[in-house]
């Protein structure tokens, strides 16, 4: 997909850095199941992330990135991976070069009254794909992975992808923005691939 913004945030983090220059190697870190729809946990609002979670939010970090980049998607969200946390990683690697996100407890606080539609799909739902209407810029507040609170401007495919990601964490899948129609034509073609796959 063409468009990739530039991203402007608030603080640096070390470990994005670190992260865009050596990525987790899907050979080395046990990769995590992703869920298919329609799982239960797909569909469910996930609670916040609080101070008690820090060392599981550490571990699960490097194995969603992992998870995503061997799927492969741009975009993560701990619900995905049967965990109903609100926690999401992305990276649209613009210009081929890999610039890992990490969201924690993320919220928009502002969004664009201009409207942006993108083709879309999910790794809860492979294979399915279909146009999706969301406001075209987004402004997110979220925590790292160390608690600080940072905030991103967004527009192109990189606010198409938070919004999506931020839509699992209320148990919201791209097909619900679609008509009844479709997303029902959708469900029913993704159930008969799950059904004939080995």
């Amino acid at each position: 997909m063409q468009g990739v913004p530039a991203v402007e945030v608030t603080s640096a983090c070390g470990y994005i850095g670190a992260m865009s220059n050596a990525s987790p190697e899907p050979a080395t870190i046990p990769l995590l199941p992703i869920l298919i729809a329609p799982h239960p946990v797909l569909k469910a609002r996930a609670r916040r992330v609080i101070t008690s979670d820090n060392d599981a939010i550490r571990d699960l970090i490097p194995r969603m990135f992992a998870a995503m980049y061997n799927a492969p998607g741009i975009g993560l969200a701990a619900p995905q991976v049967g965990l109903s946390l609100r926690m999401a990683v992305v990276d649209i690697a613009e210009n081929e070069k890999r610039n890992p996100i990490v969201l924690v407890n993320p919220e928009i606080i502002a969004s664009s009254q201009e409207l942006s539609v993108r083709e879309e799909g999910c790794l809860s739902l492979p294979n399915m794909f279909a146009e999706v209407t969301r406001p075209a810029r987004v402004k997110v507040r979220f925590e790292d992975e160390s608690g600080v609170k940072r905030e991103l401007e967004a527009d192109g495919l990189l606010a198409t992808c938070l919004q999506h990601e931020i839509d699992h964490l209320d148990g919201v899948l791209f097909v619900d923005h679609i008509s009844a129609l479709k997303r029902n034509m959708i469900m029913r073609k993704l159930a008969k691939e799950q059904r004939l796959k080995p």
